[in-house]
């Protein structure tokens, strides 16, 4: 079975709806971070300062299809390539150790079922 690391970066607004899709998409578990962000248009507040968005850092470990599956999901939901309300990644994982069984079943039963990607 191969595995990918889907990153999602959006809004702290759209953390929970984030998710929400990537679970009734199959995913299980997520790892949350918390960052910032600057565009490519940097913002200046009164002072003179830059502005920096802050943004939620979301990582799912996936079986392969099933992260292609969430990437699109996010991708069509928050229409990212147009909104920039976020950016959605996914990375091949090669070693991975301390993935509960539990997990490795059901990703196994999504595989066998053959859910359309």
């Amino acid at each position: 079975m191969k595995f990918s690391l889907v990153i999602a970066i959006v809004e702290n607004t759209l953390e929970d709806k984030a998710i929400d899709i990537a679970k009734a998409n199959g995913a299980g578990g997520v790892t949350q971070m918390k960052g910032v962000g600057i565009g490519l248009d940097e913002k200046k507040t009164f002072f003179g300062l830059t502005y920096e968005r802050p943004e939620s850092i979301l990582f799912f470990l996936l079986e392969k299809k099933t992260s292609l599956k969430v990437m699109k999901a996010l991708k069509k939901e928050f229409d990212l390539e147009h909104s920039g309300k976020g950016i959605v990644m996914t990375i091949p994982v090669e070693h991975l150790a301390g993935i509960p069984m539990k997990q490795v079943e059901l990703f196994e039963k999504q595989l066998k079922q053959g859910d359309e990607i």
